[in-house]
């Protein structure tokens, strides 16, 4: 028995009717599985995955996040020695030009183990990081450069004994028009009232 053209025509539809649905239905599915894996990401691999190179953080305050959120992991996750360096890598990836210079690549990784080893020794652990809001923010210019000074608040843990540091950050405008962090030092060492350096 032949069809007639119109039962054609709406067989063909109900026909691609639940193709659009199996394949939207598919499409859902794997949205869901890209977020249950993005889900249990551990601390370390969520900072890692950040691309520096196409998505840069924009203003002064979110470079300070994505940086604690790194320093975090250094004294709060099970990190290789893999993990440190590329950990490491990617905060270099935040420094000034000028600081980078003052910091040479080996000599740094390995400074750097030798604190995140000793603090893990001390059994010492950041509960919290707080960046200033960004109307705490400091901005101005010398010698031609845009400045931001921020200060970072730290609640350290060390075998139950808990302490605040603050930390002011300096952080420089680069040709590119990215902020990089320049130097920093503890806000007891720093005139917030002049326009210098941490450390000056």
């Amino acid at each position: 028995m032949k069809l007639k053209p119109r039962a054609t025509r709406i067989t063909i539809l109900i026909v691609l009717l639940i193709m659009a649905v199996v394949g939207y239905y598919a499409f859902l599915s794997g949205k869901a599985k890209e977020r249950n894996v993005d889900a249990t990401m551990t601390a370390v691999q969520a900072a890692l995955s950040r691309n520096l190179d196409k998505d840069y953080p924009p203003t002064p305050k979110e470079v300070m996040k994505y940086y604690n959120e790194i320093v975090k992991c250094y004294y709060n996750e099970e990190t290789t020695e893999d993990d440190i360096e590329a950990l490491g890598l990617k905060v270099r990836g935040l420094f000034d030009n000028e600081l980078l210079e003052a910091n040479e690549v080996g000599g740094y990784l390995i400074d750097l183990k030798e604190e995140i080893q000793n603090s893990k020794d001390a059994k010492r652990k950041i509960t919290n990081a707080g960046v200033a809001s960004s109307t705490n923010v400091d901005y101005y210019t010398r010698d031609g450069y845009s400045f931001a000074r921020l200060l970072c608040t730290y609640n350290v843990n060390e075998n139950g004994t808990s302490e605040t540091q603050r930390i002011v950050y300096l952080l420089r405008k680069d040709p590119d028009k990215r902020w990089k962090i320049y130097g920093w030092d503890f806000e007891a060492n720093v005139d917030l009232n002049g326009d210098g350096i941490p450390g000056d």
